[in-house]
Order: structure tokens, then sequence, then C-alpha cells
């Protein structure tokens, strides 16, 4: 079992997006490369199936925010692979219980103009957040589509000659971000859009240095959201059409049970054969089938023939913790993996099928269904939320970022109806009493409650539902302990301490090993930078013949 006589020049482990962006650029280089994925269908936590008959589910991220900043759709050429970006705008709608409602545009003038209307004087104080913090977000989503080193981080932000002023921001970068928006803002209800936003990455307003998860916000108007139409999925179906295209394999149905290791190199993987599903279309040609989505059981995996198939590198896009402690043999895997700070869950997301559109008190017009909708009071609720949490219980008052797509994407939902998905925090994984089958369906209960307050009949549209708690997010999108970040999202777990100080670029302790994905840099959301930058390690090392 030598390089010289592999299968392929690189094994790719898990078809959630990172690992497909990989695969795709490695492929189109000219590589053999096969892509292995535990379930019957590609995407992984960027999926869609039809739970309900006639609608459409996105299984995991929903709103196509941060790739948009990146060039991987041009780059890969997604477009002529199927993908079709239907753009969102407005890009957010703040409503409140007392009839209050504020949009966000993806034109910054109309957006500050319908503020300076509601809030004199806010609408202004919004253009100079917005300039002053322009130079930081850009040159934070630069860092992201470069490989982290501290020297990197020292050139972009530090010594750099041109740009922000990054000593007289540094006192503002380091503070938490609930406290941020009191230096530009007066109103409430101009604040707490913006810290709901924020808290989105995970850490609540009082956080200690989570500043920049606020001061990112100028560049939701530069690249605004948009929807792939027919489902989030489809952005994984056309980076499966692009990698099939340029010769590459993608294997469904075939967990991978361990890393193969010849001395102190990765030479391929051992999988098991749950489903002979290597030669259909893996969920790509349209929606997955009825149980193509569903991960196969410890039973199915247990019970399956092993096949073993090598490489000259293997790329694993599971979560770091599956990949350098259980699928990596005991003798190989790094001390620093056991600091990787998982947490405990984050968010619960409700989706529901409706039999009419949903429409909101605040402002019952149709173009409140298609923006983000941010249903949140005050900073309070968010932290009173996160309080719970703390305690190890469900927040009894959620926060929620509700989303209709129906209303951008006909395809989701039959003629005149609607699908509606409700994503709260803050969610245990680990619960300071009971069980998650135990509270489930009254947890979910409570979210639509809260929803119903924003837009009331809502309970009586309800014709199905899937309820995705913490514990729901670990047993089918392999997200240990329900964190969709994969790793807290903490300043000491990010750029290159992420996923710890030492495998920050792609690379591990193996020769031939290589990580990618939500728990790389520059860790969760659906934006792809983790997969380019780790194709791109990968392809310098095959070019000079290192793997």
């Amino acid at each position: 079992m030598g390089r010289s006589g592999s299968d392929y020049d690189l094994i790719v482990v898990g078809a959630g997006h990172n690992a497909l962006v990989a695969a795709a650029y490695v492929a189109a280089s000219g590589y053999r490369v096969c892509v292995v994925e535990r379930r019957r269908s590609v995407g992984g936590a960027v999926s869609t199936a039809e739970i309900v008959p006639g609608y459409r589910f996105d299984l995991g991220g929903s709103a196509h925010i941060l790739i948009r900043l990146t060039p991987i759709v041009e780059e890969l050429e997604l477009e002529a692979h199927g993908l079709d970006y239907l753009d969102v705008d407005p890009l957010f709608f703040a409503p409140g219980e007392d009839g209050d409602a504020l949009f966000f545009h993806r034109d910054i003038e109309r957006t500050a103009a319908g503020i300076e209307d509601r809030f004199p004087g806010e609408g202004e104080a919004y253009i100079r957040f917005l300039d002053r913090w322009r130079p930081f977000a850009e040159t934070v989503r630069d860092a992201f589509l470069s490989v982290p080193s501290p020297f990197q981080l020292g050139r972009r932000f530090v010594f750099r000659r041109s740009g922000p002023d990054w000593k007289s921001m540094l006192q503002e970068i380091l503070r938490p971000y609930g406290e941020i928006v009191d230096e530009y803002f007066t109103e409430e209800k101009v604040k707490t859009p913006l810290v709901w936003m924020a808290a989105q990455s995970g850490p609540p307003p009082s956080e200690p240095l989570s500043a920049p998860f606020l001061l990112w916000h100028p560049l939701y108007h530069e690249g605004g959201i948009g929807r792939p139409r027919g489902g989030s999925g489809a952005l994984s179906q056309a980076l499966a059409r692009k990698i099939l295209a340029h010769g590459g394999e993608i294997i469904t149905g075939a967990p991978v049970t361990r890393i193969l290791m010849e001395g102190d190199r990765a030479v391929g993987v051992e999988i098991a054969r749950v489903a002979d599903a290597s030669g259909g279309d893996g969920g790509i040609e349209g929606l997955p089938g009825p149980d193509a989505w569903q991960a196969p059981t410890p039973a199915e995996v247990e019970a399956a023939p092993r096949d073993r198939i090598t490489a000259r590198g293997v790329l694993s896009g599971a979560h770091a913790l599956e990949t350098l402690t259980r699928l990596l043999p005991e003798e190989h895997r790094p001390p620093g993996a056991k600091g990787m700070r998982v947490g405990n869950g984050f968010g619960a997301v409700l989706r529901l099928a409706l039999d009419r559109p949903i429409r909101y008190t605040a402002h019952p017009g149709p173009e409140a269904r298609i923006p983000l909708q941010l249903l949140c009071r005050d900073r309070k609720q968010i932290q009173v939320a996160y309080g719970d949490f703390l305690k190890g219980e469900p927040a009894r008052d959620p926060p929620i970022v509700a989303m209709s797509f129906s209303a951008v994407d006909e395809s989701l939902a039959p003629p005149g109806h609607e699908v509606l998905w409700l994503w709260a925090q803050y969610y245990p994984y680990e619960l300071a009493s009971g069980r998650w089958e135990d509270i489930a369906e009254r947890e979910a209960d409570r979210i639509l409650d809260t929803f119903e307050a924003y837009a009331p009949g809502t309970r009586d549209a309800v014709v199905g539902q899937l309820f995705q708690h913490p514990q729901w997010l670990e047993r089918e999108l392999a997200l240990p302990r329900g964190n969709v970040m994969h790793l807290d999202m903490g300043l000491d777990q990010m750029f290159a301490l992420r996923p710890f100080l030492g495998m920050s670029g792609y690379r591990t302790h193996r020769k031939g090993l290589y990580i990618t994905g939500a728990s790389t840099h520059p860790g969760g959301g659906i934006m792809g930078a983790s997969g380019r930058n780790a194709a791109r390690i990968v392809l310098k090392d095959l070019s000079r013949r290192r793997i």
C-alpha cells in the first residue's frame, strides 16, 4: 500500500460544502479525487430535502451571505453546473411587538433614510458606523480568504502602512459587541437588530473581545444575501457536478471508519459500505430520496462490509474532533486535540410547512417575508436567554431569526403555501435535568408561541414540521454537541488558533493528512473559504510531490 500505486491523488472525507469546494478545486486542476460521504446524499449541513410532501426544507444553513464575499462561485463556474442565486432584498426586517418595524436594504442610503425617518439622527449615525468600520471588515474578509498565521495577521492588522488606524480602533475591537452600539446609536430599536445579527456567531453581547462579530456588519451591504433556487442544497449539488465533470468520484452511503496510516503518513481510508450508492446520483440531480438525507445508524455501520481505498493524501472535512480523536489510530492522535472547546450546543431550528404565507402585525405586506426576520425585543432578551443556557436550560423567551424564503423561491412550497424556519437561541446540548426526547415537543411549541406574538395565526397554518434540537443536529448532521459552528467561536479559537495552535494551516501533524470545514479557519457559516484555502495547500503539496 504505497503512494505510487494509490487509487487516487486525494480522498476527501465528507461531502459538506467546504469539503466539496476543496475537492472541486483539486479535481479541476487535473488530479484524481474521490469524495466519500456517510449519508446517501451530498451536502452535509448545506442540503435540502422534502421532509413534508411538497415542501423543501433546508437541513442546515439557509442564508448565503459569506460565500458572496468570496470568488468561489465565479472561479469554479458553478452557474454552469446549475447554481442559480436569487437576491434577497431587503436584507433584514426587524418588527416590534408594539407595531414598529425597520427594514435594512442592500442599498445603504435607502436603509439609512428609513432609519432616519423613524428615528431622527440614527440614520446619519448608521452611515458613520458603516464608514468607520468598513475598512476593518474588508481586512477581516481578506484574512478569511488566506491561510492564517501570526505573521499574516500582523501584516494585515498591525503593520500595514495604509488603511485603518488600528491603534485608535483597538480599544473598541477588544470590547463586547453589545457595548459598541452605544458609541453610535441612542435608540434601542436600532441597536437590537445589529446586536442580534452579531449574536449569530454564538458569543453573547457581553462576551469580551467579541466586537468583530458586530464590526463585520458593513459587508452585509456589499455581498448581500442570496438563496440558491431550489434550496440551500443546490450549492452542494452544483459543487458535486463540478467534481464529476472533472473526472472526480463521489461515493455516498459510505461512512469512513478510520484513516489508514503507513508510518507517519496518511495513505487512505477504510469505509463501511452502508449503501451501494456509488453508481447513484447521491442527491445531485434533484432532491434526495425519502431516506437519503438521514444518517446511517451505528448498527448499520457496524453490519456493513468494509472497503479500503488509498490516495497520496487525505483531506478531512469532518469535525476536527471526529478526524483527530476517532478516525486516526490512537497512536497518531495529537495531544492538542483534547483542548478544543466544542461547547454545549448553541441554537435550535423549528422548520414549518404552512398552508398560507405568514403575515406580520407590524408590516402585513409581502416584502416582510423576503428578508431575514430579526425577532428580538432588546439586548436584554438575548442576555437572559444566554443565562438560561448557562444553567443548562432551554431559553424560556428565545430571540428568533425567521426565514420564509418561499417568498423568494416559489419552488420551496406548493402555490400559495409557505416554508417558515425559526432559528432560536440559546439551547444546551446537555441539559441540567431531563432529556431532549422528553422536552422537544414543548420547546418547539415555545418557539412557535414566541413567533405568534409577531405573526398571530401562524400556528393554525401549520401542516407539518421538523424540530432540530442540539441532539438531532449531532445525530443527523454530525455536529458534536449540536454546535453548528463545530467549535466555539471565541477569540481563543479563531484565526491561527483554530482548531488549536499549531494546526491552523489545514496541514496536520501527519504527512498527507489535511483538514477543512467549520472546525478550521475562518469557522462556521456558508462561506467555503476554508475549503478554498485548504485546496491551495493541498495543490501546492501535490505539485511539489510532497505527498
